[in-house]
């Protein structure tokens, strides 16, 4: 059996003669996205792209923010740039968020080509899956099912800006939310992103529908699909379906009693309208990115809130970054076990392995070190409050795309950091940690130690 060198790219002769290239899927996989971040700045950096010049680092920042599915930006979308560049960031939070495997996949297969086991290793490694026979199936799904709900919310946001915009531009702004709210990245069109609409029904409900459903993760949605009963659904389906409800009933209450009498977010509202931003406010910050009240107006507890949402994020194989539901609650559920002295990790009448309890614990902490490690280069290199540092920061890994205002003013090297911070956190601090870290087998054990806890 041949096994990757993390770090090591070979060229290699194969029988027929023809030369291949063996590398980590992790690192091809970190090599696509990031020709496609330079293609991207490339395409925003043409004049017909911008309706005013932007520097190199602000064509990057926008590139990187729409690749990495985040919505962070350094200039406003909707008046810098034109149809055309706007057109070029929809297409690269398409190609992001749906993920550049999916699309390489179906292409192969509508060549017919046969996909290679390095094709089938690297998909395998982009869509988090374990099962490399049903990958190929899973590609195909993916995209037809992202053309059939981003087909929906096109007609449904058309329609209701029809009278408004007209047929050509209500189409245009249907495209452009509809792929930037399934794709979990937070783009707009308007400086102030959705404030406008922050009581409007429609767009509350149509918005949240979409990246609600693109952040379940499409596991998640084909299981439910094809099982169409919930004794049916696999243990992890139930698992982040209970969770998905269980968090946004909860974050939906909270920020409706923290914010309700706060005369800059909830309290000029009526009724139905304070129900509406808290419901917005409670499940945008699971990655999507837009926003209907004022972030920098909320208070410091809801702020706290949001922040421990962004860094939990959505489901895997979805359009949302984090650490993931299930991995906060693998967790929780390890966390209590343990307290209960129980044998093993159970959830569902079912045990969880403990590569899986490793792994989320892997997962948060590497996670939650890169998050101090940016926050405290930022305080270095950036004038700003703590809190809007931190916020900064914990947005930028969760590929989020919220900001309390500090992203227009950060300095390059701030926004080299923010940049950093959204690349790792869109293909993950475990694909990072996987190819710096050599793969060893020990064939020799040690005796146990007992170590001192707490």
């Amino acid at each position: 059996m041949v096994l990757w060198h993390p770090l090591k790219t070979a060229i290699e002769r194969s029988p027929s003669g023809n030369k291949k290239i063996n590398a980590a899927p992790p690192l091809i996989l970190c090599c696509s996205f990031l020709i496609l971040i330079a293609l991207g700045a490339l395409a925003l950096k043409l004049p017909f792209a911008t309706n005013e010049p932007i520097s190199w680092i602000q064509s990057a920042f926008t590139a990187t923010s729409a690749v990495t599915v985040t919505g962070l930006v350094v200039v406003d979308t909707g008046s810098t740039f034109t149809p055309f560049g706007q057109g070029v960031i929809a297409l690269l939070i398409q190609l992001g968020g749906l993920g550049l495997m999916t699309f390489a996949v179906v292409t192969l297969l509508a060549l017919g080509n046969k996909v290679g086991f390095i094709q089938k290793t690297v998909t395998k490694a982009a869509f988090n899956q374990t099962d490399t026979s049903t990958l190929l199936s899973t590609a195909k799904s993916v995209l037809l099912f992202a053309i059939i709900v981003e087909s929906l919310g096109v007609v449904i946001l058309t329609l209701y800006w029809l009278p408004e915009l007209g047929l050509q531009t209500s189409f245009f702004h249907a495209l452009f939310y509809t792929i930037s709210a399934f794709n979990n990245a937070g783009f707009a069109l308007s400086p102030n992103s959705l404030m406008q609409y922050v009581d409007d029904p429609v767009i509350n409900l149509t918005i949240t529908g979409l990246f609600i459903i693109g952040g379940l993760g499409f596991t998640v949605l084909m299981d439910v699909y094809k099982s169409k009963r919930w004794a049916a659904l696999s243990t992890y389906s139930k698992l982040i379906l209970i969770s998905t409800v269980i968090i946004n009933i909860v974050a939906l209450m909270l920020i409706y009693v923290i914010e309700y009498d706060n005369p800059k977010t909830l309290q000029p509202l009526s009724e139905v309208g304070k129900w509406l931003a808290a419901w917005f406010q409670a499940v945008t910050p699971r990655t999507a990115g837009f926003n209907t009240i004022a972030i920098e107006e909320l208070r410091n507890a809801s702020t706290a809130l949001t922040m421990m949402l962004m860094f939990i994020g959505g489901g895997s194989l979805s359009t949302a970054s984090g650490i993931k539901v299930v991995t906060f609650v693998v967790l929780i559920l390890a966390t209590y076990s343990y307290l209960r002295r129980d044998k093993g990790v159970t959830v569902l009448r079912r045990e969880i392995d403990k590569e899986s309890v490793y792994k989320a614990l892997a997962l948060t902490l590497v996670s939650a070190g890169i998050t101090w490690l940016a926050i405290f280069t930022l305080l270095i290199v950036e004038d700003a409050p703590f809190l809007d540092v931190a916020f900064e920061a914990v947005s930028a890994l969760g590929t989020v795309g919220l900001s309390r205002g500090l992203t227009a003013s950060l300095s390059p090297l701030g926004e080299f950091i923010i940049m950093f911070l959204m690349f790792m956190g869109r293909i993950g601090p475990l694909t990072i940690a996987y190819f710096l870290a050599s793969p060893r087998s020990r064939k020799l054990r040690y005796p146990s130690a007992q170590l001192s806890i707490g």
